[in-house]
């Protein structure tokens, strides 16, 4: 009994749950919703540039504290709001990544040992600044490429850490007793390497070499012909296929959330249903009126044929069966 009790309850809350979050959902699709929490979002940028201004933050600490909590409670304001948009489906919520974000950076908040540490505050804070990018489609986007493009770029820094590491030790080998300031250890000689391959101070680079051996200039030929041409368009590319895919992503998911749209409710089915069956009393209403001119054409040919006289051949098979007879 208290199962089925439940059960009825649950089925009698279903059509409020959805009707609260039809109506949360709409809020948050609002233009002024999403422009309210942009510019909440950039006053509490500003308050982080005020607060380094000491003599501001001593002036105004009060305001400025006041400020903080106004815009803390407008953010716990938009997540309550969301979460009540997902009050018929809550499993929807987290497979938005932004929803986790927008949620983790507002509970923590709220939590003794963070609220305690300034340092962490200010931190979670400035964390808020980043979720500008989910008002922004195009930030957004670079965003999630970024994302997308880590393991690429974890490949591109293994092949570039074997690729300094190679060179080091042969510069070590050829430059270490006559430049030690630059090759006298392989983690000076990575240092320098990893400095050249932005191409500053190549050309003195070039010049202390070929006072060594003229072989030099083969090294840093190959060197920044393979670390600053060759691997730095590797990293464009990998970055470049990455935003490709997160374009794609984003323009997939308006149409993925348009072909899913609202779960049905009995009422929509009973119309739905409804309809259906008007559709097909017509359409039978409709092929009925077709076959009836072709029934009563049938009808007129039948009697045609039966009634036309018979043929020459017919009438002489005819006589000779009379005569027989």
């Amino acid at each position: 009994m208290p199962e089925q009790h439940d059960r009825h309850a649950d089925i009698a809350s279903r059509p409020l749950r959805r009707e609260l979050a039809r109506r949360c959902r709409a809020l948050t699709e609002a233009r002024w919703f999403a422009l309210a929490v942009f510019a909440v979002i950039l006053l509490n940028a500003a308050l982080l540039g005020v607060e380094t201004y000491s003599g501001l933050a001593a002036q105004w600490h009060h305001w400025l504290r006041q400020a903080e909590h106004v815009c803390l409670a407008a953010f716990t304001a938009e997540i309550l709001v969301r979460l009540l948009a997902y009050a018929d489906r809550p499993r929807e919520f987290w497979k938005d990544p932004w929803n986790s974000f927008d949620l983790v950076v507002v509970l923590c908040a709220f939590v003794p040992v963070v609220r305690e540490n300034a340092t962490v505050l200010r931190l979670l804070r400035l964390a808020r600044v980043l979720r500008t990018a989910r008002f922004l489609p195009q930030v957004r986007i670079v965003l999630v490429a970024v994302v997308r493009s880590l393991p690429g770029t974890l490949s591109f820094l293994l092949v570039g850490a074997l690729l300094l590491y190679v060179y080091a030790m042969v510069g070590w080998v050829f430059f270490g007793r006559q430049d030690p300031e630059h090759y006298g250890s392989i983690g000076r000689a990575v240092l320098t390497l990893f400095l050249l391959m932005t191409l500053d101070g190549i050309g003195d680079a070039v010049h202390s070499g070929l006072e060594v051996s003229r072989w030099s200039l083969l090294y840093y030929a190959s060197y920044v012909l393979l670390a600053s041409f060759v691997l730095v368009n590797v990293l464009i590319g990998v970055v470049i296929t990455s935003l490709e895919e997160a374009r794609e992503l984003e323009n997939d998911e308006p149409a993925g959330a348009a072909a899913a749209g609202d779960p049905p409710d009995g009422e929509h089915l009973a119309g739905r249903i409804a309809a259906a069956r008007r559709a097909l009393d017509e359409l039978e209403r409709d092929l009925g009126q077709v076959a009836a001119p072709r029934a009563r054409q049938a009808a007129l040919v039948v009697p045609t044929v039966v009634g036309r006289p018979a043929s020459g051949p017919a009438r002489a098979r005819r006589r000779t069966s009379r005569r027989r007879r």
